[in-house]
């Protein structure tokens, strides 16, 4: 039996649905204040990101890598495949002595059409103190595979909830 996805939630007055993103994603520049918070200290800001937009998930940001605090991304092991953008490389973030590993990813030499991406990080809201856009709290995408950012202008579902593995 083929999983189903739930009936997507229609959008109010200034919010996006998640269906109605394209697929394969779409990468677009985003002016609003980005700030990510590790360990109690703002460890990234920017008003310079770019964000990713994928048929059932939340936008994910991405960040240049000049504007994290000197220290926050070291290296770390691993890789991953997306089948547009290409190969993820991680990083743990630090601030102090507060480490999280894997949980930021860049794309060194992004895929045709993803050039956008180049030089910038995107992080997982659920493994750090907090991520805003604009002043606004995000809530994280659920699972441990994805790293969707979800704001009160984005409806779902979202894949990532139990059940949506097959969509």
């Amino acid at each position: 039996m083929t999983p189903r996805r739930s009936t997507p939630i229609p959008p109010g007055p200034g919010q996006e649905s998640v269906w109605d993103y394209p697929r394969p994603p779409r990468v677009e520049p985003v002016s609003k204040s980005i700030e990510i918070r590790l360990g109690g200290t703002v460890i990234a800001r920017t008003t310079s990101s770019v964000r990713v937009l994928e048929t059932s998930h939340p936008p994910v940001y991405y960040i240049p890598a000049d504007d994290f605090v000197p220290g926050a991304l070291r290296p770390t092991q691993g890789a991953s495949w997306c089948e547009f953008k290409g190969r993820a490389s991680y990083f743990d973030l630090v601030s102090g002595d507060t480490v999280v590993d894997h949980a930021a990813w860049t794309y060194e030499t992004p895929a045709q059409g993803f050039e956008a991406l180049k030089g910038r990080v995107a992080v997982y809201p659920g493994r750090v103190d907090s991520c805003s856009i604009d002043g606004e709290t995000v809530t994280a995408q659920a699972g441990d595979f994805y790293g969707g950012w979800i704001t009160r202008d984005i409806v779902g579902p979202f894949k990532g909830e139990p059940g949506t593995l097959g969509w």
